[in-house]
């Protein structure tokens, strides 16, 4: 029985890359939770990226609404009030 669910692709990257074992493990980790992120979550960071980043709320929540249909699994449409509704409560 695997150790890993992702095994196969552990060992892919392992040879393919510069990648230890390891490192490819913590990767693939990364990635799965990253994609996990609920929506919430992934609209109240990238609010804080880009507000770091020096963009207007006007800018930020343009670009968010942009980026959320290009998730990995898209939530529904959400408005520009329902965005801001998310980071200000």
């Amino acid at each position: 029985m695997p150790s890993h669910a992702y095994d196969d692709l552990l060992v892919h990257l392992a040879r393919t890359t510069s990648l230890s074992a390891g490192e490819a493990a913590r990767v693939v980790a990364d990635v799965l939770a990253y994609f996990a992120e609920p929506a919430e979550d992934f609209v109240r960071r990238r609010h804080a990226e880009l507000k770091a980043g020096g963009l207007t709320n006007d800018q930020i929540f343009e670009r968010v609404a942009a980026e959320l249909p290009q998730r990995r699994v898209a939530p529904p449409e959400l408005s520009l009030r329902q965005l801001r509704r998310i980071v200000y409560g």
